[in-house]
């Protein structure tokens, strides 16, 4: 349970991809159950649907990176 915990904490961008994957593949594979599918088609729906998972992760990470590239300004501050 520790290692999940420390890997969790060390690398967030890598759980959130995991998390929303997980997610969005369960919610593909119970709204296409009945569509008839073959193997190679299911594949690559829940290979694309996990790149979609971790182009979202990557995407709103941006913000992270911004705001850590900002640096709060100290001194004098205008009112």
């Amino acid at each position: 349970m520790e290692t999940l915990k420390r890997f969790v904490s060390q690398h967030p961008q890598w759980t959130s991809w995991i998390v929303l994957s997980i997610g969005m593949v369960a919610i593909l594979v119970y709204s296409a159950r009945d569509v008839g599918l073959a193997v190679g088609q299911w594949i690559a729906l829940i290979v694309a649907t996990i790149a979609v998972a971790g182009l979202a992760v990557w995407i709103i990470g941006w913000e992270d990176e911004e705001d850590e590239s900002q640096e709060p300004s100290s001194g004098s501050q205008t009112a």
